[in-house]
């Protein structure tokens, strides 16, 4: 059964007349005759008594009308509040980021420049589990709209978005910084590059995640060799940070996450400057994303990275 065949009935039990039923569903009357037919063989009885004039409805047909309206009702209600959800969503901008980058730049730059524009970005926060790979895989998939992350050369899986088919805008600098805990004094408990005799508790990151190749590049290029012993790995700057306050070893944080802490004393540098990593923070986005909503809030936030 086609819904038409609903609308057809509706049609013709208000204008009890085949004609100008047929020209309100804009078919000619044969076309509509035969899709009442079509109806009342999938019914199984007649509906409409063609010996009338004009047409009535058996009372089959009275029953069959009320189910009618309410189906044709429903569906066009439904249908609207799919379209609503439609526009809904191209409204929104898929965002993708990590939890760190959530926490900092996120929050210090991407949010306030949407509320300044008033746009609402749909954020993935499934993606703060993701490993390195799966937010490259996002975008590239089509399942998110733009997508926040750290860049360094040494990021290989990152390569991929090198490809003209896709364009990026740097937010902002970062630097990963060591830090150790203080001791009574105030002091680093642990300090690069540390004793082979004694070498320093590590925390350090998954291989797969964004920047364990990045410090793993950096202390393969120092004079002095790093004494490290790996304590434990983790997914998360967050995490990390929390076993250095605690004083479990040393490990190399985002500077922005760790401004606040290092301002407490409870915190410091674990290394000269010469063990500071310099990073990006990027926005990536696909050229073939046509949406207008991301087109305007790509090329609003370029403007704004220009100044």
């Amino acid at each position: 059964m086609e819904i038409r065949w609903l609308e057809d009935f509706i049609a013709l039990a208000k204008t009890r007349h085949f004609s100008r039923a047929a020209d309100e569903q804009n078919v000619t009357q044969p076309t509509f005759s035969r899709r009442i037919k079509l109806l009342e063989e999938e019914m199984r009885v007649t509906l409409i008594d063609r010996n009338t004039l004009p047409l009535s409805l058996t009372p089959a047909g009275e029953v069959f009308l009320q189910s009618a309206e309410l189906i044709t009702r429903q569906l066009k209600d439904t249908k609207e509040r799919c379209q609503e959800i439609r526009k809904q969503e191209e409204s929104q901008v898929r965002f993708v980021t990590t939890q760190t980058l959530f926490l900092s730049a996120y929050k210090e730059v991407i949010a306030p420049f949407c509320d300044q524009m008033g746009l609402e970005l749909d954020i993935n926060m499934k993606s703060s589990s993701w490993l390195g790979i799966d937010f490259v895989n996002s975008l590239m998939d089509q399942q998110c709209d733009v997508m926040l992350c750290y860049w360094h050369p040494a990021i290989n899986f990152i390569r991929a978005l090198d490809d003209e088919h896709y364009e990026h805008l740097v937010i902002a600098e970062e630097t990963l910084i060591p830090c150790s805990a203080t001791n009574e004094s105030g002091e680093p408990k642990f300090t690069l590059p540390g004793a082979k005799r004694k070498p320093l508790p590590y925390i350090g990151y998954y291989e797969n995640s964004f920047l364990q190749p990045v410090i793993h590049h950096h202390l393969q290029r120092q004079r002095d060799i790093p004494q490290l012993q790996t304590l434990s790995e983790n997914y998360h700057s967050v995490s990390i940070k929390a076993m250095v306050k605690e004083g479990y070893g040393i490990g190399w944080i985002p500077k922005r996450l760790m401004l606040d802490t290092l301002n407490y004393g409870k915190v410091a540098l674990a290394g000269e400057e010469n063990w500071h990593i310099p990073l990006e923070i990027r926005l990536y986005r696909s050229r073939f994303n046509q949406n207008p909503n991301v087109m305007q809030f790509w090329e609003a936030l370029k403007q704004q990275c220009r100044r």
